[in-house]
C-alpha cells in the first residue's frame, strides 16, 4: 500500500506538470493598414509565475523587409491566480511600402523551450495623392495674418464700397435729425431773419384774433396761445426765461423791472384768468376774453422798444422802452 501510495503522488505531480505550459498568442489591431499609418500588435504570453522568458522581437527593428516596429510599449503582467500570470507586450508596426506581408511567427523562449504564435496577415492599402494639390514643398507652416474680409459674407466683400457709403449717409442722416431737425432748424434753407420781438408778438397776436377760438368754443386753446405768446415775447423782450416760469414766477420777475412795473398788473389779471380757463376747466364770459385780448395788446405796447435820439443826429440810435 505504501509503494503503491508513493506512485500516485508521483503521478500526480507529473500530470500537474504537464498541465501547466507556456501559452502564447497575437492578434492585430486591424489587419488593413493604410501605408504610413501605423497599428498595434498584442503578444499575450501565459505562464508560470517565476519562469524566466523573453521575446526574439526584442532585439530587432523590423518583422520583415517591409514591416518596421515604430514603438515598444511597456510589457504589463496580470495575476491569474494558482500560480499564473500573463504577459501583456504590444508592438507598434508601421509600413511604407504598399502590399500583403506575413507577420510572425514571433516566438518566445522559456528556458530550454521556444514558444510560437500563429502566422498573421497584414495588407498595406496604399494612399492615393492628387498630383496637382496633395504634392508641393514642405514648408514651416506660418501664421496669417488675419483679415478683416475673411469672416465676412462674399456680398459685402463685393460691394464694400456701397455699404460704406449707405452707412456714412446714415450717420448724416441721424446727425442731422439730433442737430437740426429736432431744433426745428434746417440748414438746408437760408434761415429767415426774425422779427423784433415786438413787431413779433403783434403779428402773432393779429394771427390769434383772427383765427377766433374763442368765438367756437375754444376757450382753452385761445388763451394757452395768447399767454404763450406773451411768455415769447416777455423772454426775449426783457431776457427773462418767462417760458419755463410758471405764471407767479412771471409776476414776481416783472415787478422788480421798472419797464414793466405800471403794466404787471395788466398781465397778471391775464395770466390769472388763463390759469382758471386751461386748469380749472373756467368757461369765461365774451367780454372777459376780449378784454384779455385788449390787455396783451395794451402790455406789448407799453413795453414796445423805441429808438433814442443820438446827439447831432436824427433818428436811429439804440432802442430804449418808452
Amino acid at each position: 500500500m505504501k509503494r503503491i501510495t508513493i506512485i500516485c503522488l508521483a503521478l500526480v505531480a507529473m500530470l500537474g506538470a504537464l498541465a501547466a505550459p507556456v501559452t502564447i498568442s497575437a492578434r492585430l489591431d486591424s489587419a488593413t493598414l493604410l501605408m504610413g499609418k501605423t497599428t498595434a500588435l498584442h503578444i499575450e504570453v501565459v505562464q508560470d509565475r517565476g519562469v524566466n522568458g523573453q521575446f526574439t522581437v526584442d532585439h530587432v527593428d523590423t518583422l520583415n523587409a517591409m514591416v518596421e516596429i515604430a514603438g515598444r510599449p511597456k510589457a504589463d503582467t496580470v495575476d491569474l491566480g494558482n500560480n499564473r500570470i500573463q504577459i501583456n507586450r504590444d508592438l507598434i508596426l508601421q509600413s511604407f511600402d504598399s502590399g500583403m506581408y506575413a507577420i510572425g511567427p514571433i516566438a518566445y523562449i522559456a528556458g530550454r523551450d521556444t514558444f510560437l504564435t500563429k502566422q498573421l496577415t497584414l495588407k498595406v492599402m496604399p494612399v492615393r495623392v492628387d498630383t496637382l494639390s496633395d504634392i508641393h514643398d514642405l514648408k514651416p507652416v506660418e501664421s496669417v495674418p488675419f483679415k478683416f474680409f475673411d469672416w465676412v459674407p462674399d456680398f459685402v466683400a463685393d460691394w464694400w464700397w456701397l455699404w460704406l457709403a449707405a452707412l456714412l449717409l446714415a450717420g448724416g442722416g441721424l446727425y442731422y435729425y439730433h442737430r437740426w431737425y429736432k431744433k426745428g432748424l434746417n440748414p438746408l434753407k437760408p434761415e429767415r431773419k426774425r422779427l423784433p420781438a415786438y413787431d413779433e408778438a403783434m403779428l402773432n397776436l393779429r394771427n390769434l384774433k383772427q383765427r377766433q377760438l374763442w368765438q367756437n368754443g375754444q376757450e382753452k386753446e385761445y388763451f394757452t396761445g395768447l399767454t404763450d405768446i406773451l411768455r415769447v415775447y416777455i423772454d426775449r423782450r426783457f431776457h427773462v426765461n418767462a417760458v419755463e416760469m410758471t405764471s407767479s414766477q412771471i409776476i414776481d420777475t416783472l415787478k422788480q423791472n421798472d419797464e414793466t412795473r405800471a403794466v404787471n398788473e395788466q398781465l397778471s389779471m391775464i395770466l390769472e384768468i388763463a390759469d382758471f380757463v386751461k386748469f380749472a376747466g373756467a368757461r369765461p364770459l365774451a367780454d372777459d376774453n376780449e378784454m384779455a385780448f385788449q390787455r396783451a395788446m395794451q402790455f406789448v405796447e407799453a413795453t414796445k422798444p423805441v429808438a433814442a435820439a443820438q446827439p447831432g443826429g436824427e433818428g436811429g440810435g439804440k432802442e430804449v422802452a418808452r
